[in-house]
């Protein structure tokens, strides 16, 4: 993923992405690196100039809170970025050994099955589709592949189509891969579909690179399906008890309007079993796309 280290690439992406004003300091001539100085972040975090490139640099192992905290503050870092900072200092020991189950349960499946009019889908951390209901399949039939959403919206040419926010999508999309990245940086999964990505599309590898973190949470969605058209929708998502590494997200359409009734029209077109069940196992990413 880079030739650094895992906290040293996100200190720099973070740093060259803020400007002195974004910070109260003055700017004076011309600046021959972007954003930051690493010498301006250790005079905000009150820190030497030293120690701060020792942590770019990946010199300086075991940070105290303290310093991540000033320094979190001195890269204006939100609150996850700040939780992704300091899962970047722990070590391999300190880190959870296991997420949990990597099978979807019985009983969620038979919870999204029951969902009739509401699309359902679980995805892994590496945005891999786990399993999924009748109307999530049908939702999303316009690509190749219900598979992973990451590859569906970098790679599929119904992405752009499908995403009417496409860049919005794309920013969220890769943040969510770096928040599951902080937890688990030695993911095998992780690494081959960035690495894949990377390689495919250009924009991937561009946001990849700013170092973006957020979790799925909620918002609102601007869809279009090919058959059933605009979907304005608002989507959860919940961590999976037992499963912590699986996601469960939930569509939502304001009832009785015109989303609502696209999912009726999606539902009475679905050709898959109403039987919510497992995604088939993810083939390589570099399967001929269309």
């Amino acid at each position: 993923m880079s030739n650094g280290t895992p906290l040293g690439d996100f200190l720099r992406a973070r740093r060259e992405a803020l400007k002195p004003h974004d910070v109260g300091l003055p700017e004076h001539g011309r600046r021959r690196v972007p954003g930051l100085r690493r010498e301006e972040v250790a005079l905000l975090a009150g820190v030497s100039s030293d120690y701060y490139i020792r942590l770019e640099q990946g010199r300086e192992n075991s940070p105290s809170p303290q310093v991540l905290d000033a320094v979190a503050q001195a890269l204006k870092l939100d609150a996850e970025a700040g939780d992704h900072l300091n899962r970047l200092c722990l070590t391999a020991s300190q880190r959870p050994r296991a997420w949990g189950e990597t099978e979807v349960s019985r009983q969620l499946l038979r919870l999204m099955d029951g969902w009739e009019h509401t699309p359902a889908f679980v995805v892994g951390p590496a945005l891999d589709i786990m399993a999924g209901n009748s109307l999530a399949t049908a939702l999303h039939s316009g690509f190749d592949r219900f598979d992973n959403l990451a590859r569906m919206v970098f790679v599929d040419p119904a992405g752009r189509e499908f995403y009417q926010e496409w860049e919005r999508a794309a920013h969220s999309c890769v943040a969510e891969l770096r928040a599951a990245y902080g937890y688990d940086p030695d993911s095998a999964r992780i690494a081959e579909v960035v690495a894949e990505l990377s390689a495919r599309s250009k924009d991937f590898a561009r946001i990849w690179q700013m170092h973006e973190v957020k979790g799925k949470s909620q918002e609102g969605k601007h869809l279009k399906h090919p058959q059933v058209g605009d979907l304005h929708i608002e989507f959860a998502a919940f961590t999976v008890n037992g499963a912590p590494h699986q996601q469960l997200v939930v569509y939502q359409a304001e009832p009785a309007g015109p989303t609502a009734a696209a999912f009726e029209t999606l539902r009475a077109m679905a050709t898959q079993p109403k039987q919510a069940r497992a995604a088939v196992p993810v083939a390589d990413l570099a399967v001929n796309e269309r």
